[in-house]
Protein backbone atom coordinates (compact mmCIF):
# COMPACT_ATOMS: atom_id res chain seq x y z
CA UNK A 1 0.00 0.00 0.00
CA UNK A 2 2.76 2.82 0.78
CA UNK A 3 3.62 2.26 -3.30
CA UNK A 4 -0.05 3.26 -3.75
CA UNK A 5 0.64 6.64 -1.45
CA UNK A 6 4.07 7.72 -2.45
CA UNK A 7 5.41 6.92 -5.78
CA UNK A 8 1.90 5.21 -7.26
CA UNK A 9 -0.24 7.80 -6.25
CA UNK A 10 1.86 10.49 -9.29
CA UNK A 11 1.20 7.80 -12.10
CA UNK A 12 -0.99 8.46 -14.61
CA UNK A 13 -3.98 5.64 -15.78
CA UNK A 14 -4.72 4.90 -19.43
CA UNK A 15 -7.07 1.82 -19.49
CA UNK A 16 -9.63 3.11 -21.85
CA UNK A 17 -13.21 3.25 -21.61
CA UNK A 18 -15.16 1.42 -24.15
CA UNK A 19 -18.40 3.33 -24.65
CA UNK A 20 -20.54 1.16 -26.60
CA UNK A 21 -20.73 -1.31 -23.61
CA UNK A 22 -21.93 1.62 -22.27
CA UNK A 23 -24.66 2.95 -24.03
CA UNK A 24 -28.04 1.05 -23.29
CA UNK A 25 -26.63 1.51 -19.73
CA UNK A 26 -29.43 4.04 -17.34
CA UNK A 27 -27.01 6.74 -16.44
CA UNK A 28 -28.98 6.93 -13.17
CA UNK A 29 -27.37 3.63 -12.65
CA UNK A 30 -24.89 3.24 -9.19
CA UNK A 31 -21.44 2.86 -10.36
CA UNK A 32 -18.33 2.10 -7.96
CA UNK A 33 -15.02 2.37 -9.74
CA UNK A 34 -13.45 0.04 -7.56
CA UNK A 35 -9.76 1.04 -7.78
CA UNK A 36 -10.61 4.37 -8.86
CA UNK A 37 -7.01 6.17 -8.05
CA UNK A 38 -7.57 9.77 -8.80
CA UNK A 39 -10.87 9.31 -10.48
CA UNK A 40 -9.81 9.39 -14.14
CA UNK A 41 -12.54 6.70 -15.16
CA UNK A 42 -14.93 8.59 -13.01
CA UNK A 43 -14.74 11.91 -14.66
CA UNK A 44 -15.12 10.03 -17.54
CA UNK A 45 -18.15 8.25 -16.57
CA UNK A 46 -19.54 11.72 -15.03
CA UNK A 47 -18.85 13.22 -18.45
CA UNK A 48 -21.05 10.54 -20.25
CA UNK A 49 -23.69 11.85 -18.22
CA UNK A 50 -23.92 9.05 -15.35
CA UNK A 51 -24.93 10.83 -12.29
CA UNK A 52 -24.81 8.11 -9.37
CA UNK A 53 -20.59 6.77 -9.71
CA UNK A 54 -18.72 6.19 -6.50
CA UNK A 55 -14.75 5.60 -6.59
CA UNK A 56 -13.06 3.86 -3.76
CA UNK A 57 -9.55 3.11 -3.55
CA UNK A 58 -7.07 1.78 -0.83
CA UNK A 59 -4.57 5.01 -1.30
CA UNK A 60 -5.29 7.84 0.45
CA UNK A 61 -3.21 10.48 -1.38
CA UNK A 62 -4.60 9.13 -4.47
CA UNK A 63 -7.94 9.69 -3.48
CA UNK A 64 -6.70 13.12 -2.17
CA UNK A 65 -5.77 14.24 -5.92
CA UNK A 66 -9.08 13.05 -6.96
CA UNK A 67 -10.91 15.23 -4.63
CA UNK A 68 -8.54 18.15 -5.81
CA UNK A 69 -8.78 17.71 -9.68
CA UNK A 70 -12.81 16.91 -9.69
CA UNK A 71 -14.63 18.14 -6.06
CA UNK A 72 -17.80 17.38 -7.68
CA UNK A 73 -16.76 13.31 -7.54
CA UNK A 74 -17.22 11.24 -4.62
CA UNK A 75 -14.56 9.33 -3.10
CA UNK A 76 -13.96 6.99 -0.40
CA UNK A 77 -10.99 4.86 1.15
CA UNK A 78 -11.30 1.13 1.52
CA UNK A 79 -9.97 0.99 4.71
CA UNK A 80 -9.94 -2.94 4.89
CA UNK A 81 -9.01 -4.31 1.50
CA UNK A 82 -10.67 -5.78 -0.33
CA UNK A 83 -13.87 -4.92 1.71
CA UNK A 84 -16.12 -1.87 1.12
CA UNK A 85 -17.98 -0.33 3.64
CA UNK A 86 -20.92 -0.63 1.52
CA UNK A 87 -24.67 -2.98 2.25
CA UNK A 88 -24.71 -6.16 -0.38
CA UNK A 89 -26.12 -5.41 -3.58
CA UNK A 90 -25.64 -1.62 -3.65
CA UNK A 91 -24.22 -1.71 -7.32
CA UNK A 92 -25.63 -1.79 -10.48
CA UNK A 93 -21.88 -1.38 -11.83
CA UNK A 94 -18.57 -2.00 -11.13
CA UNK A 95 -15.51 -0.94 -12.72
CA UNK A 96 -12.22 -2.66 -12.15
CA UNK A 97 -9.93 -1.01 -14.25
CA UNK A 98 -6.13 -2.12 -13.74
CA UNK A 99 -7.15 -3.54 -10.39
CA UNK A 100 -6.08 -7.08 -10.43
CA UNK A 101 -3.10 -6.73 -11.76
CA UNK A 102 -2.34 -4.69 -8.49
CA UNK A 103 -3.35 -7.68 -6.66
CA UNK A 104 -0.82 -10.40 -7.48
CA UNK A 105 -1.85 -13.11 -5.02
CA UNK A 106 -4.54 -15.86 -6.21
CA UNK A 107 -5.83 -15.99 -2.66
CA UNK A 108 -6.35 -12.26 -2.62
CA UNK A 109 -7.80 -11.62 -5.72
CA UNK A 110 -10.44 -14.26 -5.57
CA UNK A 111 -11.68 -12.32 -2.51
CA UNK A 112 -11.68 -8.96 -4.48
CA UNK A 113 -13.95 -10.61 -7.24
CA UNK A 114 -16.15 -12.17 -3.84
CA UNK A 115 -16.62 -8.71 -2.78
CA UNK A 116 -17.23 -7.00 -6.12
CA UNK A 117 -20.02 -9.77 -6.30
CA UNK A 118 -21.45 -9.08 -2.69
CA UNK A 119 -21.81 -6.07 -4.24
CA UNK A 120 -23.19 -6.04 -7.07
CA UNK A 121 -27.11 -6.09 -7.84
CA UNK A 122 -28.45 -9.22 -9.21
CA UNK A 123 -28.02 -8.53 -13.02
CA UNK A 124 -25.61 -5.60 -12.49
CA UNK A 125 -22.59 -5.63 -14.70
CA UNK A 126 -18.91 -6.19 -13.87
CA UNK A 127 -16.60 -4.44 -16.61
CA UNK A 128 -13.10 -5.38 -16.23
CA UNK A 129 -9.73 -3.91 -17.92
CA UNK A 130 -6.62 -5.96 -17.13
CA UNK A 131 -3.46 -7.16 -18.78
CA UNK A 132 -2.45 -10.17 -19.72
CA UNK A 133 0.49 -12.20 -20.22
CA UNK A 134 3.49 -10.63 -22.52
CA UNK A 135 5.45 -12.13 -24.69
CA UNK A 136 8.54 -9.60 -25.21
CA UNK A 137 11.72 -10.51 -23.87
CA UNK A 138 12.23 -7.90 -21.27
CA UNK A 139 8.77 -9.39 -19.67
CA UNK A 140 9.66 -12.96 -19.77
CA UNK A 141 12.66 -12.27 -17.70
CA UNK A 142 11.05 -9.98 -15.20
CA UNK A 143 8.54 -13.16 -14.78
CA UNK A 144 11.40 -15.35 -14.37
CA UNK A 145 12.59 -13.15 -11.87
CA UNK A 146 10.06 -12.88 -9.57
CA UNK A 147 8.55 -15.93 -7.24
CA UNK A 148 4.91 -16.84 -6.77
CA UNK A 149 2.36 -17.20 -9.67
CA UNK A 150 3.68 -16.74 -13.02
CA UNK A 151 3.51 -13.49 -14.62
CA UNK A 152 4.07 -11.74 -11.06
CA UNK A 153 7.36 -9.76 -11.35
CA UNK A 154 8.02 -5.76 -9.53
CA UNK A 155 8.24 -2.30 -11.46
CA UNK A 156 11.74 -0.59 -11.76
CA UNK A 157 10.40 1.61 -8.77
CA UNK A 158 8.98 -1.08 -6.42
CA UNK A 159 5.34 -1.83 -7.80
CA UNK A 160 4.74 -5.57 -7.33
CA UNK A 161 2.52 -6.67 -10.55
CA UNK A 162 0.65 -9.26 -12.13
CA UNK A 163 -0.16 -9.90 -15.74
CA UNK A 164 -2.65 -12.68 -16.33
CA UNK A 165 -3.19 -15.85 -18.65
CA UNK A 166 -6.56 -15.85 -20.03
CA UNK A 167 -7.84 -18.88 -18.28
CA UNK A 168 -6.88 -17.71 -14.97
CA UNK A 169 -9.01 -14.56 -15.79
CA UNK A 170 -11.79 -16.70 -16.80
CA UNK A 171 -11.34 -18.86 -14.06
CA UNK A 172 -11.86 -15.93 -11.54
CA UNK A 173 -14.67 -14.33 -13.25
CA UNK A 174 -16.65 -18.27 -13.48
CA UNK A 175 -19.65 -16.61 -11.01
CA UNK A 176 -20.25 -14.20 -14.26
CA UNK A 177 -22.04 -14.57 -17.33
CA UNK A 178 -19.72 -13.46 -20.00
CA UNK A 179 -21.47 -10.98 -22.21
CA UNK A 180 -18.77 -9.34 -24.45
CA UNK A 181 -14.50 -9.29 -24.35
CA UNK A 182 -12.44 -7.30 -26.48
CA UNK A 183 -7.82 -7.11 -26.48
CA UNK A 184 -6.63 -3.70 -25.97
CA UNK A 185 -2.89 -2.28 -26.52
CA UNK A 186 -2.23 0.12 -23.57
CA UNK A 187 0.44 2.64 -22.19
CA UNK A 188 1.32 1.50 -18.47
CA UNK A 189 1.72 3.66 -16.18
CA UNK A 190 5.61 3.69 -16.45
CA UNK A 191 5.59 4.23 -19.98
CA UNK A 192 5.65 0.89 -21.90
CA UNK A 193 3.47 -0.67 -24.26
CA UNK A 194 1.43 -3.73 -23.41
CA UNK A 195 -1.21 -6.20 -24.38
CA UNK A 196 -4.22 -6.17 -22.38
CA UNK A 197 -8.15 -7.51 -22.42
CA UNK A 198 -11.57 -6.02 -21.62
CA UNK A 199 -14.61 -7.88 -19.99
CA UNK A 200 -18.14 -7.19 -19.68
CA UNK A 201 -19.96 -9.64 -17.41
CA UNK A 202 -23.13 -10.02 -15.34
CA UNK A 203 -23.81 -11.21 -12.26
Amino acid sequence: MSYWNTVGAAKTFTHPLHREWLADVDRSARVLDYGCGYGRTMAELSDLGFSRVVGADISSALLDRGRHDRPDLRFDLIASPPAVDRPAASFDMILLFAVLTCVPGDEDQRALVAEVRRLLAPGGLLYVSDLTLQTDERSLLRYARSPGPHGVFTTGDGAVCRHHEAGHLRQLLADFHLIDQRRIRVPTMNGHQAEGIQVLARA
